[in-house]
């Protein structure tokens, strides 16, 4: 019984031990897929630790973290409360409730927690940011105020505090400072689309058009991807009369985005206005079909069908106006019009009665100095906007501003889920070809590359999933997750009775490097080239788990979410307040010898594998060693033609070193091949 009682004290321990590893173990591989984007995946990974261990708070700060990325701004929001209890001195942690809060429209709560964050970091230029915001939802213009008085007194060169300054001065309806702010900060950082975004519009607003399409067009020079833009130089073209250039603008953003309402909308009223009825009416046939309750689409679309003919169809679209509008008293004359051609003499009269009433009850409650009721919106020569907002049906035929006011603001306050942009748009080379089984999509498709090896590796190794090489990595959703962590059971399981076999390790290899274990990756990748060295695709796979263990090693020494300097700098929702701030490579601290010597293998092995080829020149840009990568990139076109990867990180290399036509060149093939944001580039340079 004694010894029963020893051995389980004994076992006990050692399975404390174990998981105090464990969970050391599970926290930096869950980090690690955090750091790769792989929210779904970090969130299992932090799961487990908070299982194990619950008093901890680091993995409640982390889960709450991913959570914010994936717009669980509530989760995130408990996540962190859950931090604190655990550690009240975790600052980081009010930093991202504080961005939750501010998420829901919590702006009270979120200003409490940015004020804590302040007592620990009183000049954290993001905190000060984010209170200035705050404090402007709140109506606290004077408070706000302040806050960006301390930030840009402290830090005059900040970009991002006189463009969010300048959002209060709108607000505030003070033109002439907002316009100031905005001069500064593009004096500062001349190449931030958003200043001449935001300049453009507020020329457009004090109806100066051709200062308004000169910072429009720069704006779309420096950022062609953000559609805002072409929407509102389209506007200013209208303005200007060039209703060519004007619907060259929407027809751009439609390609681009075909569900985009409002340059949907702008395009129907600009072809109605030319008499290009039928596919005035297919525009707005698609905003309806997006857009099922737009009453203002509705009447657009009446007014063509009866102008084409079709006057059941614009009885039909009219009806629908009124029944959301009954106190609309022009609708009710043109429908008294039409019923009165569908020989409908008594719904004529009926129509036409209500609408006298409507319109003397209109007349009696109006203001003094008001437009002629007898008269729409825009018919005076004034060519008036409406932001996508106002539902005002007298409004029907005015064309939509994108980002206006509150949608404008919400350009500096939000972003795309799981990103965090930055404001200086840099300029990055293709990423690396990894394997996998999982690839994302992209809007515009690149050419498929075959490789003979991975065809032979497929039917070699005989794995659950077919694999892939591509540098379009998909992240894990949670089903994928599970499954991988089973497969790992399996092929251990398998293993037990089969220690020589090269397959089962490099498909758990695969299972690990996917769910981010990339110690256990590699230690399975090179059992594998142990049983057989000449696996191409092990080598090639050792290569690539190597440099993402390296790319989050780099990390470790510096907290994930530090501005260096400045306190603790959030990936929020704001492009503004900032991103992800990680320290750039450094090729003294990171040794790339045993990575080069796994690709100089494989092109040993197998010459005409491009993507050895493709990788090892990414290395050497990573090392600042620009020329061989031009002659490695070379080498992988030489071999495969439409290598349009290769032609743009070779195209990046050559400006690199001042081959600025040859590197133009370049970019110009891979956009012609699929990647798109060559073109920005090419527009910069040029």
């Amino acid at each position: 019984m004694k010894k029963t009682i020893i051995a389980a004290l004994i076992a006990l321990s050692a399975l404390s031990a174990s998981a105090q590893v464990n969970t050391d173990r599970v926290m930096m591989i869950g980090k690690n897929a955090l750091y790769f984007e792989d929210y779904v995946l970090a969130i299992q990974y932090f799961n487990q630790v908070i299982s194990a261990k619950p008093y901890l708070a680091e993995p409640y700060y982390f889960r709450a973290m991913s959570k914010f990325m994936l717009d669980d701004f509530k989760g995130a929001e408990e996540d962190a409360s859950e931090c604190l209890i655990r550690n009240p001195y975790y600052t980081a942690a009010y930093q991202l409730r504080g961005a939750a809060r501010q998420n829901q429209e919590k702006y009270q709560l979120a200003a409490t927690d940015y004020q804590r964050s302040l007592e620990f970091f009183p000049e954290d230029r993001i905190t000060l940011v984010n209170m200035g915001i705050v404090n402007v939802e709140m109506k606290q213009y004077e408070v706000a105020e302040k806050f960006f008085e301390v930030l840009l007194r402290r830090f005059p060169d900040y970009t991002p505090g006189y463009l969010t300054r300048s959002q209060l001065y709108l607000e505030q309806g003070d033109t002439i400072q907002a316009l100031t702010d905005l001069d500064k900060a593009i004096e500062i950082d001349p190449y931030t689309s958003q200043s001449f975004s935001a300049r453009g519009l507020l020329y457009f607003q004090q109806k100066q058009y051709n200062k308004a399409l000169a910072d429009l067009d720069e704006a779309v020079r420096l950022d062609p991807y953000f559609t805002g833009n072409y929407i509102n130089r389209g506007l200013v073209k209208y303005h200007l009369n060039d209703l060519r250039g004007a619907m060259a603008d929407y027809d751009r953003v439609i390609e681009t985005e075909e569900n985009n309402l409002i340059a949907r909308f702008n395009r129907g009223l600009l072809r109605a206005q030319v008499a290009d009825n039928n596919r005035a009416i297919s525009d707005f046939d698609k905003v309806l079909e997006l857009d099922p309750d737009n009453t203002i689409a509705y009447l657009n679309r009446s007014m063509l069908k009866n102008e084409i003919g079709d006057k059941g169809g614009a009885l039909s679209d009219l009806n629908m106006v009124l029944e959301a509008h009954p106190d609309f008293f022009n609708g009710y004359y043109m429908r008294s019009q039409l019923k009165r051609e569908l020989n409908d003499l008594r719904g004529s009269e009926n129509d036409y009665l209500l609408a006298r009433a409507e319109e003397a009850k209109a007349r009696k409650n109006a203001t003094s100095n008001i437009e002629p009721l007898d008269k729409m919106s825009g018919d005076d020569g004034v060519k008036a906007t409406r932001d996508e907002t106002d539902t005002n049906i007298e409004k029907f035929n005015l064309l939509v501003v994108a980002h206006e006011e509150d949608s404008q603001k919400s350009k500096y306050q939000r972003q795309s889920r799981g990103k965090v942009q930055n404001i200086h748009a840099p300029v990055e080379m293709e990423p690396l070809f990894v394997l996998t089984y999982y690839e994302r999509s992209v809007e515009v498709h690149r050419p498929v590359y075959y490789s003979e090896a991975m065809d032979k590796g497929n039917s070699q190794l005989g794995l659950n999933w077919i694999l892939k090489v591509t540098n379009l990595e998909a992240p894990l959703n949670e089903l994928q997750v599970q499954t991988h962590f089973r497969s790992i059971d399996n092929y251990s399981r398998r293993l037990e009775d089969d220690t020589r076999n090269a397959a089962l390790f490099f498909g758990r290899g695969m299972d690990f490097m996917l769910v981010q274990d990339y110690e256990n990756a590699l230690k399975d990748m090179n059992r594998v080239l142990e049983i057989n060295p000449e696996m191409i695709l092990a080598r090639f796979a050792r290569a690539v788990i190597r440099t993402k263990q390296m790319e989050y090693d780099r990390l470790q020494d510096d907290p994930m979410m530090v501005d260096h300097g400045n306190g603790i700098e959030l990936p929020g929702r704001s492009e503004l307040p900032g991103k992800l701030r990680l320290p750039e490579i450094s090729t003294r601290s990171i040794d790339y010898e045993e990575i080069l010597k796994d690709y100089e293998s494989i092109i040993r092995l197998n010459p005409d594998f491009i993507f050895a080829w493709y990788n090892r020149a990414e290395i050497f840009t990573l090392e600042k060693d620009y020329r061989a990568a031009i002659s490695d990139y070379t080498r992988a076109i030489e071999l495969e033609p439409q290598f349009a990867e290769a032609y743009f990180n070779r195209g990046l290399s050559r400006l690199s070193i001042g081959e600025t036509a040859a590197g133009l060149d370049d970019l110009r093939k891979a956009g012609e091949l699929g990647i798109i944001q060559s073109y920005s580039i090419i527009k910069r340079m040029q």
